[in-house]
Parts: C-alpha cells; structure tokens; sequence
C-alpha cells in the first residue's frame, strides 16, 4: 500500500477506492499527503470548456483563501490604490525568492483586493494556481481529486480525461479521479492509503427535507454551501472561507468578550499513536469543542465518524457542541447563547 506521498503528481490516476473515504481519510490532511482541494465534474462540451471551468473554481478558491499564500498581507483589505500597490510589492518580492511567477501572483494578489477577471494564458494560470493553493496549506505539492459523477456520457468522459491530462501537465498537479468508473486505457488506477476505519464509506448522503404548511416532506433547496463546484480544506486559524456559517458565527463572536481564546480549525491529536482530529472551533483553556455540521454529515461513514472522534474528545475531557449550519445561519442567537452558557458555566466550575 503506498503512502499519500508516493501517489502521483502531474499526471492523471484513477483511485481504486471510494470518493468519501478519501475525504474522510483527508481530513485532516496527512502529514504526507499534498494539499488536495476537491473538484465535482460535469459534464463539458470540450477539453477548452473544462479547462476554463476547473481554472474559474480554482480561482475562486486561491481569492477565498487570500492571504493564506501571500504572507505579510494580513489585515489589508479593500480596494484602495494604496493598498493594491502593497500587496503588489509583497506578491513581486515573495515571487522573487521562490518559484512563483511574478506577474501571476502580483495580479492574483490584485485581483484578491479588486475583483475581476485574470487576463494571463490559462497554461499561466493553471500553474500559477497550483502553487499558490499548495502553499496555502503549506505543502510542496497540489493534487486534485476529480469525483466523476455517474452519468457522464461516453463523449463526455473522453473531454474529462483529456482536460484532467491538460491540467496535470500544465499544472503540474496530482489529479486523481474518484467515483464513477471511466474505462480508458489512459488511466492506470491505483491501490489509496486508506486507514481500516475507513472501509465502506460511501452510502448516499439523504436529501435534507423540511415541511410545507400542509405537512409534506419537500426537498431542502442546495445552497452554494452544500453543492460547491470545489471543496477546500480550512486554513488553521481562520474560518472556512467557503463556509457561510463558519463565517457568520465568527462575526457574531468577535463582538463577544467571553469568546476570546477561540482558535478555528485546528488539528487535535488525542494520543501520540492515534489519527489527528480536526475541529471546527476550539476553545482549548475550556476544553470546548463546537462543530457545525453541514448537510454531508448526515451520511452514515460520515456520522458515525463523528460519533467516535466525539468519544475520543470527550475521554481527553472535551466537551463537543454540535450545530447544524442551519441552525447557525437561522438561529444565531440560540447558538450563540447556548455557546456563551457552557463556557461561562465552565469558567466557574474552574474558579
């Protein structure tokens, strides 16, 4: 079996294993693994079409992610002239000391402040952004893992693996597809380090319901939040910038002075020999966990994975507080209170 860094980069594998445990296996990201962001296919008309569609995902990521790969941009904000030229100068003298390309990451750092459409080629961009979200993460290397959806057609399958061979060459990315199977001679399919926990992960996530006013189950309408384009893991520290509840409920706390000491998305470790845990929001003086759980967490790998690192939190003494993200942006008050309660009756008991 080999390791998560033995897997290829820039070129275009097949993994023999199921798309969900490898999520969950990424999550946190192995010490050994690359950075992997997420992207769910459909169906194109060309390889030109892909390519232009994965590069506008992948950008949307390293603009959310800013200033995670550009470092001394911290606190700048806003579009003013005097601060695009700041993180300009930074983008140009970061890129004159590592491998970046100085006129991609200047307009990036740009484009971060400003808004607006890149006009370099994609074979600039596609390598550009390859670096830029590996950094982002702190790792050396980016892979990509395509989830093939099952009904792409035959016509449709062939410009998905040419435009993911266009990408690893171009970007020089891992990209590893996961889900439906392709049948093309092209793409060797490989063996995944997947921990024992991880088998039989898959079953279907249930579609999330609520109720008309006559009663009837109706389906929950998706949200940008449920059904992204790509998916990123979170940058220690900060909140998931594609996250609109891990935002929301960050604004609400900074305004509380009972909430400091909080750190979001940290890697927890519950003994030197066990798998790291990754945890949404953590308040470590207090021993207090708080996860929002989106849509995702309902499939049954899923929750019961969340099951057993909430036993291997609370015998380390953790309490794990969980919200829906529904009830986050719905119902912040409650959350909030509720939040503010725990640790407030915490710091007591701790005189």
């Amino acid at each position: 079996m080999p390791s998560w860094a033995e897997l290829p980069i820039g070129r275009v594998v097949r993994l023999d294993a199921d798309p969900d445990a490898v999520a969950l296996a990424l999550d946190p990201l192995p010490d050994d693994a690359p950075a992997v962001v997420t992207y769910f296919a459909a169906e194109e008309r060309s390889v030109a079409d892909l390519a232009a569609s994965v590069l506008r995902e992948l950008d949307k990521a390293a603009i959310a992610l800013f200033p995670a790969w550009l470092p001394g941009a911290e606190g700048i904000e806003g579009p003013s002239g005097m601060n695009v030229a700041a993180v300009q100068a930074l983008a140009r003298g970061r890129a004159s000391v590592t491998g970046h390309f100085g006129p991609f990451l200047a307009e990036l750092a740009r484009r971060a402040l400003t808004g607006g459409p890149s006009g370099l080629a994609p074979e600039v961009r596609a390598a550009g952004l390859v670096r830029v979200l590996a950094d982002s993460f702190g790792r050396a290397r980016l892979a990509i893992l395509v989830r093939v959806p099952d009904e792409l057609g035959t016509a449709a399958r062939e410009v998905l693996v040419a435009g993911c061979e266009w990408l690893a060459h171009r970007g020089r990315a891992g990209v590893w597809l996961a889900g439906a199977p392709l049948d093309d001679d092209r793409v060797r399919t490989v063996p995944v380090p997947l921990p024992a926990a991880f088998d039989g992960a898959g079953e279907a996530v249930p579609v999330p319901v609520t109720f008309d006013g006559g009663g009837n189950a109706v389906p929950v309408p998706a949200t940008a939040d449920q059904a992204p384009a790509v998916a990123y893991p979170p940058v220690a520290g900060r909140p998931h910038p594609g996250s609109a509840s891990e935002r929301a409920l960050e604004a609400a706390l900074s305004s509380r002075a009972w909430a400091g000491g909080r750190a979001w998305n940290q890697t927890y470790r519950p003994g030197p020999l066990a798998v790291p845990i990754r945890v949404d929001l953590l308040w470590e003086r207090e021993r207090c966990v708080v996860e929002i759980d989106g849509p995702e967490h309902r499939a049954p790998a899923k929750f019961a994975a969340d099951r057993q690192r909430d036993v291997l939190l609370q015998l380390d003494g953790y309490a794990v507080l969980r919200f829906s993200d529904g009830q986050v942006l719905t119902d912040m008050d409650t959350v909030v209170r509720q939040i503010g309660q725990f640790l407030r009756n915490r710091r007591r008991a701790e005189g």
